[in-house]
């Protein structure tokens, strides 16, 4: 449920312009999904959304910079993406690994303990096996959108 509901969110603040938690609160009950204002903070804090300036001035829920710059290089340099037990194995054209590598680090994942990359491949090391499994799934949708 909360990464049916994060998916939404980032989708809704994609497509419109947010300025307040209780206006997310009802974009998200339009599409279904009932949320509390401190599940909408917590939900807020993991998906690292920062307010900033529009092209019309206005404040409005986005991703930080650095988690759309990740996106991007994770769609031009991504291959594959697996893991095994609590280590993810991404795979990337040659020579992209070290840069995708320092933006995953540069986005705050939860549940990442360690990264090393070397010319094509990145390993990421996590708590558990659960959440390389969940890390593993966003970082498909990233790489395979629509899979």
């Amino acid at each position: 449920m909360k990464n049916r509901r994060h998916d939404i969110i980032l989708e809704i603040i994609g497509e419109k312009p947010v300025t307040t938690q209780e206006m997310l609160i009802q974009y998200l009950a339009e599409k279904g999904i009932k949320t509390t204002q401190a599940t909408l903070s917590r939900d807020i804090q993991q998906l690292s959304l920062v307010k900033q300036r529009d092209e019309n001035g206005i404040y409005r829920y986005t991703l930080p910079a650095a988690a759309v710059a990740e996106k991007s290089i994770f769609s031009e340099s991504v291959v594959s993406v697996d893991y095994a037990m609590n280590t993810i194995v991404l795979k990337c054209r040659a020579g992209m690994a070290q840069g995708t590598c320092a933006a995953i680090d540069s986005v705050n994942h939860e549940g990442i303990v360690g990264t090393i990359a070397g010319d094509d491949t990145i390993f990421i090391l996590v708590r558990t096996e659960s959440d390389a499994k969940k890390l593993c799934k966003k970082f498909k949708s990233e790489v395979f959108p629509g899979r």
